[in-house]
């Protein structure tokens, strides 16, 4: 049941990412609560498709969130030839930028927030 409900948290944020990605053109919602969205959608798929706990969950999201942007700064896109690709670049960014680690970070908090009340809700309606 649990994977379950991760996996239509997932899908839910996957089309608030794409509604945000086709519609929105500013400079702190796509950039940043999208980014704290996408590492919430990377947790949720993760809880949804392995069998990882919480903390260890966060830990690969954040992994992969830091990974993406280290790639960024190294220009990774640039190097394969896949800069001009719009799809790459909005799936995988086009530039590093400090607070995006932020809002990567303030994602997984929010999920451990969630994680927490969840669970804490859960245990008192046992």
């Amino acid at each position: 049941m649990a994977r379950r409900m991760y996996a239509i948290a997932a899908l839910v944020l996957l089309a608030i990412e794409v509604v945000i990605a086709l519609f929105v053109r500013d400079a702190f919602i796509r950039p940043y609560v999208g980014d704290v969205l996408a590492v919430m959608l990377v947790y949720a798929a993760l809880r949804a498709v392995s069998p990882l706990g919480t903390i260890p969950a966060i830990a690969v999201t954040l992994v992969i969130a830091f990974t993406i942007e280290a790639a960024q700064a190294l220009n990774l896109l640039g190097a394969l030839g896949l800069s001009g690709n719009a799809l790459t670049r909005t799936v995988l960014g086009g530039s590093f930028d400090w607070l995006d680690i932020a809002a990567y970070v303030a994602g997984v908090l929010i999920v451990l927030a969630l994680e927490l009340m969840i669970g804490g809700a859960r245990s008192r309606g046992k």
